[in-house]
């Protein structure tokens, strides 16, 4: 039996065993002394016990559940994360939703996936809370699991694969804005779905960024949601514009936010007036920047993103880390990455696009 077919053995053993929410309809091979010792490993990871220079498992099956499949940002971090679960000796799949906000979908995947024995599981969550009943099922089945660029509860994942600090994220926005503006003005923010984990928290630091006193005279009137949704983000930036005729500038959290505002802006009165900057991917935002809709704005490399969230799942599935601060592993040419409070791991600071640099970038 194959280090794979014997992981997908224990799991389902152990699933027949924990599991009353979810109906397997498959049956296990009986424990043999192999079977025994992978459930007693797995009893040692669970309590905590991590060995760094434990062998890299093979033959894994990693899946990635992204907040939205076919959204180009999304696209480029798991593209990333398969060549990374590739190059690792496992098998990699991708399956999701084609909204952005459907939480009742991410946890039928989740579900799924657990019923499938996947190895492993990264997913962006689309709601902190919804998806952490399923989750913890997983865990409980053996199921590794990473969130990447959207937290759940921390309690309901093994470590959070984070795109940068998040207060650097959102304090950035701001003093980018601010920078722009001249230091005065209303500005808006146009983020996506409400419950979005990653963007509640940045806009809570770009808040709390703008209570100093270097910014006394920006003035925050209002949030903006659209749903990761072009058209509708589209939209919400023209209602930013009547209903608020003297704004400056508006940030945008969001890949889709932020080229759809642009798109508005490039082809109203408002182009170079009014200030737009956020987060999005130098391919998207390229024309805009070159054509003076936008100055700059940041971002990470996704696909860097999605390469760690893949070598942090076979991390904690080869039994190298178990998410508790202060372990760390390697992430192969990414380099080494230690776990901080509350298992969350970061990627690095963020990167400022502009004209001077943007065409040094492809993603």
């Amino acid at each position: 039996m194959s280090l794979s077919s014997t992981a997908r053995t224990r799991r389902l053993g152990m699933a027949l065993a924990v599991t009353t929410t979810l109906v397997l309809g498959a049956t296990a091979c009986g424990g043999t002394t192999k079977d025994d010792a992978n459930k007693e490993a797995a009893k040692s990871a669970a309590a905590g016990k991590a060995d760094p220079n434990a062998a890299t498992k093979k033959g894994l099956t990693v899946a990635f559940l992204p907040k939205q499949v076919n959204n180009p940002y999304f696209t480029v971090a798991d593209n990333g994360g398969k060549k990374a679960v590739q190059q690792l000796g496992s098998t990699y799949k991708e399956v999701g939703t084609s909204s952005g906000t459907d939480t009742s979908g991410q946890v039928s995947y989740v579900n799924t996936l657990t019923q499938q024995q996947s190895d492993a599981i990264a997913v962006s969550a689309q709601d902190p809370g919804a998806l952490c009943t399923a989750l913890k099922q997983a865990m409980k089945n053996g199921v590794s699991v990473v969130t990447y660029d959207s937290d759940t509860k921390a309690d309901c994942r093994n470590v959070f694969v984070s795109q940068a600090s998040a207060e650097d994220l959102g304090r950035t926005q701001v003093q980018q804005m601010a920078k722009q503006i001249g230091g005065k003005g209303e500005i808006a923010i146009l983020s996506a779905a409400q419950t979005a984990t990653n963007q509640n928290t940045w806009i809570d630091y770009m808040k709390d960024e703008l209570k100093k006193p270097e910014y006394k005279d920006i003035k925050l009137v209002t949030t903006a949601y659209g749903d990761d949704d072009a058209q509708k983000s589209f939209q919400q930036t023209q209602g930013l514009l009547q209903e608020h005729p003297k704004l400056k500038g508006i940030i945008s959290p969001t890949t889709v936010g932020i080229k759809a505002a642009a798109q508005y802006l490039s082809g109203s009165k408002y182009k170079g007036k009014v200030k737009l900057t956020g987060l999005g991917t130098p391919n998207d935002m390229r024309a805009y920047v070159k054509n003076g809709t936008v100055e700059a704005f940041e971002l990470w490399d996704p696909a860097a993103l999605g390469a760690l969230a893949a070598h942090t799942a076979v991390a904690l599935e080869s039994g190298q880390i178990t998410g508790k601060e202060g372990e760390t592993f390697k992430a192969g040419e990414l380099g080494s990455f230690t776990i901080g409070k509350d298992g969350v791991v970061s990627l690095g600071k963020p990167t400022v696009f502009d004209k001077k640099n943007i065409d040094n970038f492809k993603f």
